[in-house]
């Protein structure tokens, strides 16, 4: 089917969501897909404007002529490693829908433990201010939004492109008057004086040597710039622990998502500027990925 007619049959051929399967999971696995059958049920469902799960209560149902031209787009794009959340714009995020393009990086489900641990953070509080920097698209403010009601997040993003499909996120979810989208270079764009009693941040952290040693859906198409930590990964990840506390009020907390191998270096440099409450916390694959640190002076979140 997403080669040539012949390959899959002509046009006289019945092709029901049985059949698609079928024939799709086994392409998509010969062409690198760790994920062949979830892949191959995500865009038979969009190109089928259906909830996946409807899929099997269909299987005997033949595709119309429509629905099968996109379903074949589809598998071709994702036979070069295109990622399957650009292929149908849009990704799940601590049970929220978001939607992606190829000027965002993709949210991961690692991700979700610095949402479990900011709103952590900000369950005793019946208001706060937060500060996301890099918010890509802005998964991560609108998930805080969303279940601590009394917070307003500033969220801040340096590309106009990313900014846009951030800025769909937060109206889509309905957190406008609690979500400010600023466009600027991390701190540069916030009122002078400004305060906020948690920094979050997922900023990019590979180090530039091992971007081409990255999967193919990751290195040739997701944004470089939010993967490009420099020489190190820690360029950014520096940068925010460096003028964090002049926004941070007393007992305020900065955290940030990182590769594990970098926890050590960057749990240091937290220490090295008067954070204290310093950890390292792991995700749910049990590696760590969150480092955390308390504004010098705080007896406690």
């Amino acid at each position: 089917m997403a080669e040539t007619e012949s390959t899959a049959g002509t046009d006289g051929d019945v092709w029901t969501v049985r059949r698609i399967l079928e024939w799709t999971i086994p392409y998509l696995r010969e062409r690198g897909s760790t994920h062949p059958r979830l892949d191959a049920e995500i865009l038979l469902a969009h190109a089928k404007q259906c909830p996946r799960i409807q899929l099997y209560t269909q299987y005997d149902k033949p595709l119309t002529e429509a629905e099968r031209t996109l379903m074949r787009s589809l598998v071709k794009r994702r036979a070069t490693a295109e990622p399957v959340a650009y292929l149908v714009n849009h990704r799940e995020f601590f049970s929220l829908d978001f939607e992606v393009n190829r000027h965002v990086f993709i949210p991961r489900p690692d991700t979700e433990t610095l949402v479990v641990t900011a709103l952590e953070v900000l369950k005793p509080l019946a208001s706060a201010k937060v500060l996301e920097l890099c918010t890509g698209s802005a998964c991560v403010s609108v998930a805080i939004a969303k279940n601590h009601p009394g917070t307003k997040v500033t969220t801040v993003e340096l590309n106009a492109d990313t900014a846009e499909v951030a800025a769909r996120n937060i109206g889509k979810h309905h957190v406008e008057e609690r979500v400010e989208l600023l466009q600027g270079d991390l701190f540069e764009p916030l009122r002078e004086g400004e305060r906020f009693n948690l920094i979050v941040s997922n900023p990019p952290y590979i180090p530039t040597a091992e971007i081409e040693t990255l999967e193919p859906d990751v290195r040739d198409h997701e944004p470089r710039m939010a993967l490009d930590g420099g020489a190190d990964g820690l360029d950014l990840i520096r940068k925010i622990i460096h003028r964090a506390p002049d926004f941070l009020v007393p007992d305020g907390w900065l955290m940030m998502e990182l590769d594990s191998s970098q926890a050590e270096n960057a749990c240091a440099l937290l220490r090295q500027r008067g954070f204290q409450q310093v950890e390292a916390m792991a995700d749910l694959s049990h590696n760590l990925r969150i480092v955390v640190g308390c504004r010098s002076g705080s007896t406690g979140a």
